[in-house]
């Protein structure tokens, strides 16, 4: 810097030198006045800014500033939505955690970044609430290494998005590394989803271990852990159980003494007896309560309880409500699917500790993680594939419809899969904390995974968001509704919002929908959509009687979002789905088409009908050109509050009195607060027309109106903008327009009048857009004609 010479390099010299004296006299410099401190804020380094961030607030001075500035300066790049960015100094550091991780930015390219006190990723990870880990898995490698283990505990508490992209194969040292950051993260921390993007051609070891580890399933101190003992967190949970497990056992035996001692004399009545052996062969062999006291449970073990506590009664309170030992083990003695139980775990444990053996010493066979992936997949008892997750006398092939030919044939393995027991089983291993969201973005999920995930998804009870975007599932999605239907069987689950999205559909949108909902009424959120149809159109199954008939409870559902891939809209097929529907909010309707012109009628009255509550109502890519009527009785309705028609070809065959219809109907309507049009052809005269619907005489609420890709040009825009200004001025300034969308217009083609009609409605609203080129845009339109 000194080098250069000139006023910014010596400005960098006196902050640098600012900066070394505040070492000693950092407690008396946070005392200034403010109109002092706010002078001396820009010439900290990033460390000290950092630790001046309360001072600055006491003087009631705001830092934001000097974080964009920094942003601008060292990152020289535009963030995203940064119109919604509320703390630059949080969005800086969390930028500079990831790109000093990954060692694409050299912190001695800033003398603000070059401090001796600073650790750039110990002293900015307190900030970090998101992180993406990419190719190689390099940061995860890093993370892990022993020279981090203060930024990890740090992560542990403040990171709530884990993003996987790009991934590539990798060996087991970066395994081991993974599945230590993961544990960390997940299992002893604070995160909350896990996302998976942009993976063409997964490596099933590595997917399977991010799935099951964001499930909760680890099983510590073997080959999957990082070190030949568990970790130090899960060493001290387990002395604190060990510590319980005695205790209680002490306070067992003093009871079991006791109750000897004072039934002594009626030792031989038979009452006594039966007494006895129920202790012999409930208190003395229980499984299921030695797992309560001793640590962490299988989904089956955990299944066999929660079937002891809400099956059996019981006049005696829970074992932490001082029960009696007896009254636990009349529940198990008396009851034949926990004997059934029992027996099934006393297997499962000789073969884990068979297991153990073959895998003791500090360095495991590389084969053993991949057995763990694929034995997920096999386990037979699990929640998914134990019968007594399904109902009595239910018929799981009728319900997905199986029959020769039929999609289940593809996901036979879902029931009963053969083949070896590999090292170990989720039996085996611990159950720990697991994450609420897990989104899987263009990964191709083969049947043997989709297994897998079904078998995770049957038992994930914290999981509140699932979202499956083209993964290619095609029959497969019949075994993820598999897990899913046993998920919603227990009481614990929290799962709310399901959204799946693929290339091609292997059923009809409906019949899907039907499926869902039959199966898990919780549901708040449901989104389902597809591109196209089957490409082999004549394998593709043209009805599924189990899920066409399926009876749908009343259920929670608030937002419904539908993507045809332009099959017809039968209202008679999403009727029943509306009818149980009582509580929806928001209904989306996309790429579909219309059988006949009543058919969009007849679904406004279902809608009216059966939805009371409905406030958004969305249509995209549909052809709604020769149904004016029905787009106007939809602007009309008193409960609606924003209506979408997105690409709806409106004005293409309309007339001047639609649209003056339109704009009449809106300016009646008090309750509707956002309109949005894009794509549907406005052009200039249409845009300017619509600002009538502001005029002095209209009783409207509107505050959003989306204009984008409707080809206004910048003189339109102006005009918009004049007439608008003008009608404000006739109500005194009282509007409640406040949000203006404008993507994908013509405003290049002149640059001058495009700023001004910009400069003048931003003083009236928000306006959002881009800096879109339209003779490109054009060009490419032609290119694929």
């Amino acid at each position: 810097m000194a080098a250069e010479g000139g006023p910014g390099s010596l400005l960098a010299l006196s902050a640098a030198a600012v900066s070394r004296s505040m070492g000693a006299l950092e407690r008396d410099v946070w005392a200034l006045p403010g109109h002092l401190l706010r002078g001396l804020l820009p010439l900290l380094t990033v460390f000290r800014l950092e630790r001046a961030e309360g001072a600055a607030r006491r003087a009631g001075l705001s830092t934001q500033p000097i974080w964009r500035k920094l942003w601008d300066d060292v990152m020289k790049t535009r963030p995203p939505n940064s119109e919604n960015i509320t703390c630059w100094r949080k969005k800086f550091l969390e930028t500079f955690f990831s790109n000093v991780l990954h060692g694409v930015l050299d912190v001695s390219s800033d003398w603000r970044l070059n401090d001796r006190h600073f650790s750039p990723l110990l002293h900015s990870s307190p900030h970090v609430s998101q992180l993406t880990l990419c190719n190689m898995l390099q940061g995860a490698v890093e993370l892990a290494a022993e020279h981090n283990q203060k930024v990890l505990e740090n992560l542990a508490v403040s990171l709530r998005i884990l993003k996987f992209q790009h991934l590539l194969s990798s060996d087991q040292s970066i395994r081991r590394s993974l599945v230590l950051l993961l544990h960390r993260l997940i299992h002893h921390g604070s995160v909350s989803q896990v996302s998976m993007y942009s993976w063409p051609v997964p490596d099933t070891v590595l997917l399977v271990l991010i799935l099951s580890m964001s499930a909760g399933f680890w099983r510590s101190g073997n080959a999957l852990a990082y070190h030949s003992s568990p970790c130090g967190l899960c060493r001290e949970e387990d002395k604190a159980q060990s510590q319980g497990s005695a205790q209680e056992q002490s306070e067992r035996g003093h009871c079991n003494k006791r109750e000897r001692s004072d039934g002594e004399d009626q030792k031989g009545s038979p009452r006594a007896q039966q007494e006895d052996g129920a202790e012999a062969n409930g208190c003395r062999a229980n499984p299921c309560l030695n797992s309560v006291l001793s640590g962490p449970r299988s989904p089956l073990q955990n299944q066999a309880c929660e079937e002891s506590s809400s099956k059996v009664p019981c006049g005696h309170t829970s074992i932490q409500g001082g029960s009696s030992p007896r009254c636990i083990s009349e529940q198990l003695s008396c009851h034949p699917v926990l004997r059934k139980t029992r027996r099934r775990l006393k297997s499962a444990a000789g073969r884990k500790r068979r297991c153990l053996r073959r895998s003791r010493g500090p360095h495991a066979d590389p084969e053993d993680l991949y057995d763990f992936v694929f034995t997920v997949a096999r386990e037979d008892n699990s929640g998914l594939l134990d019968k007594n997750t399904t109902t009595e006398g239910e018929n799981t092939e009728n319900w997905t419809g199986s029959s020769p030919g039929s999609p289940c044939t593809g996901h036979a393995g879902c029931k009963k899969r053969g083949g070896p027991a590999g090292i170990f089983s989720l039996k085996a291993a611990h159950r720990f904390r697991s994450v609420s969201t897990l989104e899987l973005f263009s990964i191709p999920l083969t049947g043997e995974t989709c297994r897998t995930l079904s078998n995770l998804l049957s038992s994930w009870v914290s999981l509140e968001n699932l979202v499956l975007s083209y993964n290619g599932l095609g029959a497969n999605i019949f075994c993820i509704l598999l897990g899913l239907r046993a998920l919603s069987r227990r009481s614990d689950c929290h799962l709310r919002v399901v959204r799946v999205s693929d290339v091609f559909s292997h059923m009809p949108c409906m019949e899907l929908v039907r499926c869902i909902l039959s199966a898990f009424p919780q549901l708040h959120t449901l989104s389902i959509s597809f591109d196209l149809k089957n490409q082999l159109e004549g394998n593709r199954p043209e009805g599924n009687p189990a899920c066409s008939e399926a009876e749908i409870p009343e259920s929670c559902l608030e937002q419904l979002e539908i993507r045809f891939p332009r099959e017809p809209l039968h209202t008679m097929f999403l009727l029943p789905v509306l009818k149980a529907s009582k509580s929806l909010q928001q209904l989306s309707l996309d790429s579909a088409t219309l059988p006949c012109p009543q058919e969009l009628g007849l679904l406004l009255e279902a809608l009216k009908e059966c939805n009371p509550n409905l406030k958004k109502v969305s249509f995209h890519d549909m052809n709604l050109a020769e149904h004016q009527k029905e787009v106007l009785l939809l602007l009309q309705d008193p409960v609606l509050q924003e209506i979408t028609f997105s690409f709806c070809r409106l004005f293409e065959s309309s007339t001047t009195e639609f649209l003056s219809d339109i704009i009449n109907t809106v300016k009646r309507n008090s309750s509707l607060k956002s309109l949005k049009l894009p794509g549907n052809r406005l052009g200039n005269h249409r845009l300017v027309a619509l600002a009538d619907i502001f005029s002095k005489d209209s009783s409207s609420s509107l505050c959003q109106l989306d204009v984008s890709s409707n080809c206004i040009k910048p003189d339109g825009l102006l005009e918009f903008t004049k007439k608008l200004e003008g009608h404000i001025q006739q109500r005194g300034g009282q509007i409640q327009f406040t949000h203006l969308r404008l993507f994908q217009n013509w405003l290049d083609q002149d640059a001058e009048t495009a700023q001004e009609a910009l400069r003048r409605l931003k003083a009236v609203c928000s306006v959002v857009n881009d800096s879109w080129d339209s003779s490109q845009a054009f060009a490419d339109y032609i290119s694929v004609m």
